[in-house]
Order: C-alpha cells, then sequence, then structure tokens
C-alpha cells in the first residue's frame, strides 16, 4: 500500500505533467491542426507518443542530472521533494497567468538549486556547466534563426507553405484486389509535402519536450529513490497525455503561445532550430529551455529578415513585432531579393521595437525561476521541518 505522503508526490508529479502536456501540444502541433492537416485528437495522440520516445530513450539523462548529479541525492526526502515540485508547478501557474510561458526547466533547475545551497550540497561544477549553457544556447538560435532569415528564408517558405484547398490531397484506388493510396495530383503533391513537413516538426517538437521536460516532472522523487526511473518516466508520459487530450484542445483552438502565432513556415524554422537546440542539450544532459530558445529564434529570425532591407540598429524587434515582417513572406509579398531593396521602404526604428513587450517577456522568463530559487532557498533554510 502507498503511503499517504508519497501519494501526494506522486499526485502533484503527475499535476506537472498534465501542465506540460497543456502547455507544450499547441506549440508543437498547433500550425498542423491550423492548417487543418491533422485533427486535435490525432495532435493529442502524436504529442503522448512522441513525448514519451523522448522521455524514455534520452530524456532519462536529463533525469539524472536533476535527481542525481546537481545535488546530493540524500536530500531528496519525500518532504522536500514534494516542495520541489510545488515550485515547479508554481512557476507554471505564474507563467499562464501573465502571459508569458515561463521555463519549467529552469524553474526547475532554480528550485533544485535552491535546495541544495541551502542543504549545502549544490554541485557548483555541474550548475556552472548549465549556467554556460543557458547563454550559448539562445545565442546559437538567434543567429542561426537569423541566418536563415536572412538568406533562405524565401527558398524555405515557398517549399513548405501550403494552401489548403477543399480537394481531398490522397485518393483511394479500389481497381486492384488490393486497394491503393495515391496522391490525388499534382497541386496536391506540395499540399502533401508541406502537410508532412509540417507534422514532423510538431513530432520532433514532442520529442524534444520529452528528452528535456520529463524530469521537470520526476527528477526529485527519482533522485530519493522513492520510484524508479521506468515507473516515473509512465507516470510522467500518462500525465502529459492527459493534459494533451483535455486542456491542450484549448491551445490547439488558438493555436497555443506566440510561437504558433507565426506565419507558419516561420514557426516551423522557429520550431526546427529550438527542437534541434534542446535534443541536443538534453543529449549532454544539459537541462534546456524551449522558450528561451524559441524566443531568441524568433528575434533572430525576425532581425535575419529586416536586415534584408534595414541597418542593424532598425532591425532589433520583440518577438510579437516580428510577426508583422514574417508575414509578409506568407502573403505572398516577400521582401525583394538582397541588392534590389527600395530605402524608401525601410521601416523605422519606432516600427520595429517595443521595448516594454519585450522588456516584459525578458523580465518574467528570467524573474519567475529566480523566484523560484530564491523562495525554495528560503522555505529549506528557515522552515523547521526540513531540518537544513
Amino acid at each position: 500500500m502507498i503511503e499517504p505522503l508519497l501519494l501526494v508526490g506522486l499526485v502533484v508529479a503527475a499535476f506537472v505533467g498534465y501542465n506540460i502536456g497543456g502547455a507544450t501540444t499547441g506549440p508543437a502541433f498547433g500550425p498542423a491542426v491550423g492548417a487543418d492537416v491533422i485533427s486535435k485528437t490525432t495532435a493529442a495522440a502524436l504529442m503522448s507518443a512522441f513525448f514519451f520516445v523522448g522521455a524514455f530513450t534520452i530524456g532519462r539523462r536529463v533525469v539524472t542530472t536533476l535527481g542525481a548529479d546537481l545535488v546530493d541525492p540524500s536530500v531528496f526526502t519525500l518532504t522536500t521533494s514534494i516542495a520541489v515540485l510545488f515550485f515547479i508547478g508554481l512557476a507554471l501557474f505564474v507563467g499562464n497567468v501573465f502571459g508569458v510561458p515561463a521555463s519549467t526547466s529552469m524553474t526547475a533547475v532554480g528550485a533544485i538549486a535552491g535546495l541544495g545551497v541551502a542543504s549545502g550540497t549544490l554541485d557548483w561544477g555541474v550548475m556552472s556547466e548549465i549556467a554556460i549553457w543557458w547563454l550559448v544556447a539562445p545565442l546559437i538560435g538567434f543567429w542561426v534563426s537569423g541566418v536563415i532569415g536572412r538568406y533562405f528564408y524565401p527558398t524555405i517558405n515557398e517549399w513548405i507553405a501550403i494552401d489548403r484547398s477543399d480537394a481531398d490531397l490522397l485518393e483511394i484506388d479500389r481497381s486492384g484486389v488490393v486497394p491503393r493510396i495515391a496522391v490525388a495530383d499534382e497541386s496536391s503533391r506540395r499540399e502533401l509535402v508541406g502537410a508532412g513537413v509540417v507534422v514532423a516538426i510538431g513530432c520532433l517538437m514532442a520529442f524534444s519536450s520529452g528528452t528535456s521536460n520529463v524530469a521537470n516532472a520526476i527528477a526529485p522523487l527519482v533522485g530519493s529513490d522513492l520510484v524508479e526511473m521506468n515507473p516515473g518516466i509512465l507516470l510522467a508520459s500518462a500525465a502529459v497525455a492527459v493534459g494533451a487530450f483535455t486542456i491542450a484542445r484549448r491551445t490547439l483552438d488558438t493555436l497555443g503561445n506566440d510561437i504558433t502565432e507565426l506565419p507558419l513556415t516561420a514557426a516551423i524554422v522557429v520550431a526546427t532550430v529550438s527542437s534541434g537546440l534542446v535534443i541536443f542539450l538534453s543529449a549532454i544532459e544539459i537541462p534546456a529551455s524551449f522558450v528561451v530558445i524559441a524566443t531568441m529564434s524568433i528575434v533572430g529570425l525576425g532581425w535575419g529578415r529586416a536586415t534584408r532591407t534595414a541597418g542593424v540598429r532598425e532591425s532589433v524587434r520583440s518577438p510579437e513585432d516580428t510577426i508583422g515582417a514574417l508575414a509578409a513572406d506568407e502573403e505572398g509579398e516577400a521582401l525583394p531579393a538582397m541588392g534590389e531593396e527600395d530605402p524608401d521602404d525601410v521601416p523605422s526604428a519606432a516600427d520595429l521595437f517595443d521595448p516594454e513587450t519585450t522588456g516584459r517577456v525578458i523580465l518574467l522568463q528570467n524573474l519567475v525561476p529566480t523566484i523560484a530559487t530564491a523562495g525554495a532557498y528560503l522555505v529549506f533554510e528557515f522552515v523547521p521541518i526540513f531540518g537544513f
């Protein structure tokens, strides 16, 4: 029989996983659902499957980092594990209230680091390595997306862009003994390729979410040896699936967050760059923040597009303000080739940069993990029941 306090820990871990499923399904499959390529039910099923694959393969490495390497595992008692998971769940709530998706990974690391400082068991070498990658990865995302936006975006847009028609993409040929599925016509072939790319990118994002986010739900419990790795992964994956099939339906209706409100091609570029970096960091056992990397990728992509006609000082813009410029490509108003730009069409700095919005996003994305770190330290240091 499971003791009541452990049951509470499992419920809290499942709640974190449930919120992860609700928050990440929209960004992953919003473009595909918005383009009428797949249904919301299919999106939830794909999210559940690929999250589990990512969690079961690479995700266990990040679980080990958070549950055993960052701090001495002996500090993960059942009580402290529940408290850490509480801070992670609180971060999700605060981010949703203010409309800025908080980094669950950064918050999880912050809460565990606060526990480590209070108990004197924090491995500063591991913490430093994580912090360095948190600085480097968003810069890589910015520059890679900037290069794509400046040199390759129009070509990618022509190749990927989906202009859905009312006709079926596939048709069934029943003339033979065995029915055959074939592309309806040549125009449908391009639509089918674009649709396949959009769904594949969604699956990649779901996989990357599994590699990084599974640790946020179960690392404290696994680190305390109260839950074994494989059952913990199954618990988190099941909770994510419940979130994907329930609350994620609302985010899919509105295409999730800022990433999926971008034009379709831009969303695919941002998702590919960000997911690739998250998977790489997870493979080297670094908890990664998809939200922060994706934000910088959006800025980089918009900057790359803008620098085709504007100077560097005029082309800095917030994530929200890049959407209008990027949308021009989607609406058939592609920017002219480099060297053929009209100087009179150069946008002003005021049109390209919204310091208030940019400041709010950056502030909250860093403030929430900071609050979790400080709050965890104060609780574990001064609340007598934890005994540090």
